[in-house]
């Protein structure tokens, strides 16, 4: 009877140590998720303020290029009236494109799925056939 105890023992704690092992996988997979959740959000976190920095830069820039120009409503004013306003409009939504090129550039996603978020798997199709536009 003793022998047949002492399998009954082995077995029962094998079966217990069979437990902890896939408990402590499990456990190693979920810190290794979090490890790089982390680290995506921290580069992140870094693109976007490299973006913010430059972005108040160029907001502070041209502050205080129209503070200093003082006649930018005036010039506005004179341009619906003329052929060239037309011209000029053209030229801002060129311009805000070139804004989300760079932007998609830099790693973040421009389009209307996931727009904002940093890019991690390589290039968005989503993005790319609104850049073609």
């Amino acid at each position: 009877m003793e022998k047949n105890d002492i399998f009954v023992q082995m077995d029962e704690l094998d079966n217990r140590v069979g437990m902890f092992h896939s408990e402590l996988s499990a456990l190693k997979q979920r810190v290794k998720e979090l490890l790089e959740e982390n680290k995506r959000l921290s580069n992140e976190n870094h693109q976007l303020r490299q973006v913010f920095k430059r972005e108040t830069a160029l907001e502070r820039d041209a502050g205080l290029a129209a503070q200093a120009s003082g006649r930018v409503a005036a010039e506005e004013a004179s341009a619906d009236q003329n052929p060239e306003a037309m011209d000029e409009q053209i030229a801002a939504v060129g311009e805000g494109h070139d804004n989300l090129a760079r932007l998609y550039h830099e790693g973040f996603h421009i389009c209307n799925v996931y727009y904002g978020h940093l890019r991690t798997e390589g290039d968005c199709l989503f993005c790319l056939s609104f850049l073609n536009k």
